[in-house]
């Protein structure tokens, strides 16, 4: 990759962070917060402590992440430190210019449901451009390191924790909401990073693999890969195609496979990015 490319590539993800960073403010202080409502994490953190103690919201959002942008530059690298500082200070600069707006809705029920969906995108298109709003992720990846903990499980027990101090502050009715909002934002994340039309790989191991490539060509107009492979029990070489489709393919790839062998192996398994190569092509490769 050319310098000038790399300079390119770099711009539009810092243009996606920013981007991402105006919609997490909008979900932020549209929906959630004058309904307190809350998130998990620091901004979680934030929105208890701005509400107890007066101070701005977009304070707190820099002031608490800063501990861990220092634990984590030391600990995972400059890189992603670099992006989710960057992050962090367009969340803080959009969240005190969104403040004095109003509140699109009283309703909690719509401010849990919306507010969700809107911080879930943004979120998602930080995490999608390699940065993070949650300096509290930032310690569990090294915990993970470290323990048998994954690093969803310990985001989890911080946000527990966090969710159940709205309780306290706010009332158990909030901190429900708020759970349902956490919720519907970390669906939505998944969705922002994956893409509504995932797509799947799949891996056929048939005595006909040349016959069922040559179907899954003409029939679904899918390329497919020959890897040379040897059967574990019989010792003998084997043929496996493998093969990337959509999910709305799924039941017809399964249609030509056992059509012409019924006793073929086959799994489906999600694949979340598909680079380079081309998906469409009429002669086996």
């Amino acid at each position: 990759m050319t310098r000038i490319n790399r300079v390119k590539r770099e711009v539009i993800r810092y243009i996606f962070l920013f981007i991402g960073s105006i919609i997490a403010a909008v979900g932020l202080e549209i929906f959630l917060v004058p309904n307190n409502i809350i998130d998990g994490g620091v901004i979680g953190i934030s929105i208890i402590a701005s509400y107890l103690t007066g101070v701005p919201l977009s304070v707190y959002i820099i002031v608490l992440n800063l501990p861990f942008l220092i634990f984590g530059y030391k600990q995972i690298g400059k890189t992603f430190v670099f992006s989710s500082l960057f992050a962090i200070i367009s969340l803080s600069f959009w969240v005190s210019v969104f403040h004095p707006i109003p509140g699109l809705t009283n309703d909690i029920l719509l401010a849990a449901v919306f507010g969700g969906i809107v911080l879930g995108i943004g979120v998602g298109l930080i995490i999608r451009n390699s940065g993070s709003l949650d300096g509290t992720e930032m310690v569990a990846i090294v915990f993970n390191k470290r323990t048998s903990f994954s690093v969803g499980e310990i985001v989890m027990f911080f946000n527990l924790f966090i969710l159940s101090s709205a309780g306290l502050v706010f009332g158990w009715d909030r901190a429900m909401y708020s759970l349902l909002a956490y919720f519907i934002a970390f669906k939505v994340i998944d969705v922002t990073i994956e893409g509504l039309n995932e797509e799947k790989a799949a891996i056929i191991v048939s005595d006909n693999s040349y016959e069922i490539a040559e179907a899954i060509l003409a029939r679904l107009g899918r390329g497919v890969t020959f890897l040379e492979g040897k059967g574990g029990f019989s010792k003998e070489p084997k043929t496996i195609i493998y093969s990337v489709i959509t999910r709305l393919e799924i039941a017809k790839l399964k249609a030509i496979v056992y059509e012409i062998d019924e006793n073929a192996f086959l799994t489906i398994n999600d694949v979340f990015d598909v680079m380079g190569g081309k998906q469409k092509k009429r002669a086996i490769h």
